[in-house]
């Protein structure tokens, strides 16, 4: 029994991210899976991919990446979103 605790604490935790791979669908089913979240900010990556980021009131975001075929992916999410500000110029 000694042995088995002994392995178990020896062993190394692995930490996992709060997503572990690329979550890639047609767009209009993301849009129904991030229903809450409004899109905050977005840009082109290039003449074929768009990347958004969705946020909810709560704070969460979800980092998005569009494509002109029509699948999005979801590149990362979090929590704790906070829109900065620029200072006036």
């Amino acid at each position: 029994m000694r042995l088995a605790l002994l392995f178990l604490c020896a062993t190394p935790a692995l930490a996992k991210g709060p997503i572990a791979e690329v979550i890639c669908v047609p767009r209009p089913e993301l849009e129904r899976k991030l229903s809450g979240a409004t899109v905050s900010a977005a840009g082109l990556r290039d003449s074929e991919t768009v990347l958004e980021i969705w946020t909810r009131p709560s704070g969460d975001r979800t980092l998005v990446q569009s494509y002109a075929d029509g699948i999005a992916c979801i590149l990362a999410m979090g929590e704790a979103w906070e829109a900065m500000v620029p200072p006036p110029a």
